[in-house]
């Protein structure tokens, strides 16, 4: 790599309470703490690296997607352990995708290789409003 290469990105998810934040990410995620500084902690799980701080480097909440090898067998250990999710798996043209939320709203879209063959479901947007793909445009469900 030459010496103006990029490396991996690590988002940083701003949070209200780092020991309650770092809990539910290792406790209820899977995640391990790599490190922690004053009000600054670095989770991980596999390759994805995460930063949560509890003082003002980020607005909130934040939106993150991540690949995983199987998102629908993801759901099932994520929900066993009390994880909020906030939309189960569901296929796209993108990926088979789920929603996870953490304590203070910052959403992980969890997402592995699309289902071949099977409808598109519907999508949840940040305010919680329904979207379908109707033809090849996404339309809002109801009012």
């Amino acid at each position: 790599m030459s010496a103006h290469g990029w490396r991996n990105a690590s988002p940083i998810l701003r949070v209200r309470d780092l020991r309650a934040s770092v809990d539910y990410y290792v406790n209820v995620l899977g995640f391990k703490v790599d490190w922690q500084a004053g009000e600054l902690a670095s989770v991980s799980r596999d390759e994805c690296c995460l930063f949560l701080c509890q003082g003002d480097q980020s607005g909130s909440p934040v939106w993150v997607w991540i690949g995983v090898g199987d998102a629908g067998a993801l759901h099932e250990q994520l929900r066993s352990k009390g994880a909020t999710i906030r939309h189960p798996p569901t296929n796209y043209d993108w990926a088979y995708e789920m929603q996870v939320a953490d304590p203070d709203g910052n959403v992980l879209r969890l997402g592995s290789d699309p289902k071949k063959g099977e409808p598109q479901g519907e999508w949840l947007d940040a305010s919680g409003r329904r979207w379908m793909l109707n033809g090849r445009e996404w339309r809002a469900v109801g009012g």
